[in-house]
Parts: C-alpha cells; structure tokens; sequence
C-alpha cells in the first residue's frame, strides 16, 4: 500500500497540465483579440448554440452600439432582435436568419443604422460548430453604387432622347426631302390635269394608310368636283359645300369616332346605314384667300410608311403643300389669261393668235397635212355702234365670240386680233371642210339674237375670208395676207358671206 506522499507528485503534475492548459488558451485567446481588433472589419463569434463567445471593439463601433449593448453570453436571437427593434432590417429578414442560423448555412444581410451607414454583415458557420460574423461599413461604397447606377441610368436615358432626337430628326429630314420632291413635280405642271395626276401617284405612294379625295369648286361655286382619288373606287364625283363640316366651318376639321364629332354628309354616302369611318379629316384648300377645293382623306389601320413620322400631321402638311401649288397653277393660268385672252370675249387675242399659227404651221408641215384659216369681220359695225351704241356693240361681238366657240372642230383656237375682226384657226381641215365651217359660222352669226336692255338688237351679219395651208401661203404673213383678201372680196361681194381666197398658182397637197 502507497502512502499519501507517494501520490503528491502526480497530482502535482496533472494541477500544472491544466494551469499548462489554461495559460495556452489564454495565450490563444488574448492573441485571437489582438488579431480581431486589428480587422477593419467588426467580428463577433457565436457558439454552436448562438451565444457570443468574443467580439472586436470593431464590431461595437460599427454597431454604433454602447459597449455594454454587446457582451459575452448575449445569444444570436436576442442579439438580432434587439437590431429589428431598432429598425435596422425587417420582421422577414429577422425570421429568415434565425432560420439559416439554426440550420447552419451560410446566409448575408445589411444593417440600416438609424444613422443612415450601411453594415453589410455576412455570416459563416466554422468547423467544429459555431457561425463567426463580419461587419464592413459599405456605406460610400453602396451610395457611389447607387450614384454609378443613376448615373448610368440617365446616360442610357439621355442616350434614348439623343437616339429618339436623332430618329425624329431623320424622320422630319425625310418627310421634308418627301415634300421637296412633290413640290419640285408640282411646281413643273403646266396644268392643272398634270398637277391632278401627281397629287394621285404621290398621295398613293407616300401614304399607303389612308385613301382619299381631291374636289375643286365647279365655276357655278355651289358644287365641287372630283379632281383626283387615291386608294378609293368609289369616290363620289361631286360634293356640294353645306354637305362638309370643314367647309362650313372654314377650317380643318378631323373626325375620330371615340370622340365627339359628327361624320361628314359626303362621306356617310360612301358607307352604310350602320357603318362608320374610324378617322378621317377634311382639308380646305386655300388659294389667295380664297376656298378652291377639299382634301378628304380617311386614315386605315395598315400601310404605315417608315418615312413618315406622325401620319396625320404630314397628311396636313401635304394638303398646305398642295393647296399652295393649285394656287400657283391658277395664278399662272389667269396671268396666262390676262395675257393672251381678249378681257371683253374671252377669245384669245392677237399675240396668241400669231404664236398658235406659227406652231400650227410648223406642226402641219411636217407631217405634209392641211389647215384652215378664217378671217371674220361684223358687217357695218361701225355704223351699228354709231347707232346703238358702244355697249350695245360689245354685246354684239360677245354673241359672235360664242358662235365661234361652238364651231364643231377639235383643237380650234378662236382669236380676236382687233376691233370687230375675228380670226379661227381650224386644225386638219382641207378647202372642203374650212368652206364648209365658214358657211356654218356665217349662218349661226346671221342667226344670233341679241337681247339688250329688253329688247331685240337689230340682226348683225359677218363677212368670211378662208385660206388654207399650203394652198394660199407657206408662211404665217402670206396666209393671213390671203384670208383677209378673200375676207374684202366677202365684203365686196355683199356680205353676209364667205370667199375661198385664190391659190390656183400656189402649192397644194389636196
């Protein structure tokens, strides 16, 4: 059997293994803390069962948090509920760590402070059991996040605007080279048919979305007709002014059926009882500032053109466009009129008259044809104005320019070279048939009754001189010279009748 002393020395030596024990882990400890407080980062370790076992004066910092808020022993749970309180995350995310925490899975959340910094806090679990939790103060580095992303936010918006801009820009520069192109067509017709015919194959390829038409005002003024129609076969060919809201209320005027307006008399004619356009507009067009016409054009649903930007906002600026060129082209035709048409007749005068004999000339000589021409005089006009006056004489010459108008000759041009004197140029017309359109005229004139003032004119008659291309002259000066020779030989004669000038010694293709 030992005796007591015998074991001290054991005993001894187990007491100085745990002291052994106790200083290392000290030693560990303490060397655990230095390392911890030199982190930027704040860190609090947590048991197996979440109770804090160390943290860094870090982690109290960046908390914000009293140092006696966080302690040894405080567990995970008290710890983030204590931070929902503050309001630093919400109820949700509280659930959701607790649960991550207890599974032991690695899980990331942000503390708001109530100081508005940032903590983003990640938390790990480690070997042998436990989670370890690192803090970084993200704030500046979330807001220049958070300034980057607005900033590339408004750099990819002002991007779309400058893009949009640009786009706009390309639109409006087509559209405008669109317009160019029509007004450079426009502004070369030489009448208003042509003009017609180019509104239709412009309107019809530019705008393949809507269909429409183009009226004129009729010379009575109390109905328009159709000049032209695009994408449309059953136009109507005539429009009175009351039956349009665009023309009786002097202005555009733009029907859209989920609005209030009222659909047009002119376009119900086009649809039934029960049917309705979804859209159209009707345009007046102005010319000097006057009403000419109408544009009506109904929008569809399909056949958008990429060039066009806004439909209905070009529709109207081709309708301006147009308008101004009708314009052009009637001004054009009266400046014509004024200078090449008699203002008491409206037969064309004597500087038209030698210029279509030349072109006439020309034309018939090269294809080796014929021609007529015809001098007219009113028998003692003189002496019937004398008598009854100069308004009652120039009533007598209106009634002989409308005779002339009526002669039965395609392409006859009618002038009045002076005073009482008329001439006729009548196209393709050998000695038989100018013969016979002078005996036609001579009888409608011997015919005419004139009405003045109540009354009856006194009948009026007219002499006739007819030469006829190349038979009397192959010069404009030697057929005219020819006509009036046999218009004095007319006169000589009697009047009231017509001679054949004598060529029996001049060229002739009969």
């Amino acid at each position: 059997m030992r005796h007591e002393n015998d074991i001290r020395p054991d005993a001894e030596k187990d007491r100085g293994s745990e002291q052994d024990t106790r200083m290392r882990a000290s030693t560990d400890r303490g060397l655990a803390m230095q390392i911890m407080d030199s982190l930027e980062q704040g860190v609090i370790v947590w048991s197996q069962d979440g109770i804090c076992q160390m943290f860094n004066h870090r982690a109290v910092t960046l908390l914000e948090m009293q140092r006696s808020s966080l302690r040894t022993g405080t567990s995970m749970e008290e710890f983030l509920q204590q931070a929902y309180e503050r309001g630093e995350f919400s109820s949700a995310r509280l659930k959701e760590n607790l649960e991550l925490f207890a599974l032991g899975r690695p899980f990331q959340f942000d503390f708001n402070l109530s100081s508005k910094r940032l903590l983003s806090t990640n938390v790990r679990p480690v070997r042998g059991g436990g989670h370890i939790m690192a803090m970084s103060d993200v704030t500046e580095e979330r807001e220049a996040l958070a300034a980057l992303a607005i900033a590339e936010a408004e750099a990819e918006e002002a991007q779309r605007k400058a893009t949009e801009v640009l786009e706009d820009e390309r639109a409006r520069q087509r559209e405008v080279s669109l317009l160019s192109q029509m007004d450079e067509w426009l502004q070369s017709c030489k009448s208003l048919r042509e003009l017609y015919e180019i509104v239709t194959a412009f309107m019809e390829k530019v705008l393949p979305g809507t269909r429409g038409q183009l009226f004129i005002y009729s010379n009575s003024r109390d109905v328009l007709d159709l000049a032209c129609a695009w994408h449309c076969d059953d136009a109507p060919e005539h429009v009175t002014p009351d039956s349009c809201w665009a023309l009786r209320r002097g202005r555009n005027y733009n029907f859209d059926s989920t609005g209030l307006s009222f659909v047009c008399d002119h376009v119900k004619e086009s649809f039934g009882p029960d049917e309705t356009p979804d859209m159209f507009t009707c345009l007046p067009i102005m010319a000097h500032g006057d009403t000419v016409g109408l544009i009506h054009i109904e929008f569809l649903e399909d056949g958008i053109n990429p060039d066009v930007l806004d439909t209905k906002v070009f529709t109207k600026r081709c309708a301006e466009h147009i308008s101004m060129a009708i314009a052009n082209v009637k001004l054009r035709d009266e400046l014509q009129d004024q200078s090449t048409r008699d203002p008491l007749t409206g037969l064309y005068n004597r500087r038209f008259f030698l210029n279509a004999l030349r072109r006439e000339l020309a034309q018939t000589a090269s294809r080796q044809g014929n021609f007529a021409l015809l001098s007219l005089d009113a028998d003692k006009f003189k002496q019937f104005n004398d008598e009854h006056g100069h308004d009652a004489g120039d009533v007598v010459l209106e009634a002989i320019a409308h005779r002339m108008t009526e002669l039965d000759v395609e392409g006859a041009v009618a002038c009045r070279v002076g005073g009482e004197e008329f001439s006729v140029i009548l196209p393709n017309a050998d000695r038989t048939r100018a013969t016979a359109m002078a005996e036609e005229l001579r009888r409608a004139v011997a015919e005419t009754r004139v009405d003045y003032i109540g009354g009856d004119l006194p009948k009026v008659t007219a002499s006739i001189g007819v030469a006829v291309y190349p038979t009397h002259g192959t010069e404009p000066k030697d057929l005219i010279k020819q006509a009036d020779v046999a218009l004095y030989d007319a006169k000589k004669a009697g009047r009231d009748c017509w001679r054949l000038a004598d060529g029996a010694d001049l060229i002739t293709f009969d």
